[in-house]
């Protein structure tokens, strides 16, 4: 007879190393049996609802497009990504709804800063792209330099500055948009004012 840990390895195994409940339960487990399991530390709780298996390894960008798709990468970490930002964020600056349950914020191994976004701006900019083979969702280039400006208070000043001194350095950099993303954010006057002394010397 297959035990329960077995079941629940194949499971976690099938799935690239992170399971539901939902999928132990539609394998035959009771919502107790997983209980246990867990209690017993045959399986590890990377947050409600999410498994895997004790000292597997799984990389932060494998953590946040299966357990937070809704999180998009931005500041920091955006500009990390970009090539904006020599310096790597010691944990990853994320884009949540307002509404987001703070329960989904705790992912057992994985540091967040999380920065809450109301509906009316959160898809504003709203992209994809690769992190080490995983699709996760980010805010294009414009979207990040509008919010510098926004968050400046926040930021380390020299990179900031690295920063807007890289995106105007861009052949790829859209002003249209970044305009545009301005006026939204309501940072259009800081953000017109510095790239036409950065652009025009």
């Amino acid at each position: 007879m297959v035990s329960n840990y077995e079941i629940a390895k194949a499971v976690i195994t099938e799935n690239d190393g992170i399971a539901t409940t939902l999928q132990l339960k539609n394998a035959g487990l009771q919502n107790y049996e997983i209980g246990n399991l867990y209690k017993s530390n045959l399986i590890s709780r990377i947050r409600q609802g999410f498994y895997c298996l004790p000292d597997e390894l799984i990389s932060d960008e494998q953590l946040l497009s299966t357990v937070l798709p809704e999180g998009i990468v931005c500041l920091e970490s955006a500009l990390y990504h970009y090539g904006y930002s020599d310096y790597t964020p010691s944990s990853w600056a994320l884009a949540v709804p307002r509404t987001i349950s703070q329960s989904k914020l705790k992912i057992h191994g994985l540091a967040i800063t999380p920065h809450y976004v109301p509906a009316s701006n959160y898809s504003l900019g709203k992209t994809s792209s690769d992190f080490n083979g995983y699709i996760l969702l980010i805010y294009d280039k414009e979207r990040t330099i509008c919010d510098c400006f926004k968050y400046r208070n926040q930021m380390d000043s020299e990179t900031f500055a690295k920063a807007i001194n890289a995106y105007c350095a861009d052949n790829q950099k859209n002003l249209t948009i970044l305009s545009k993303y301005a006026k939204q954010l309501r940072v259009y006057k800081k953000v017109t004012e510095m790239m036409e002394v950065l652009l025009n010397g």
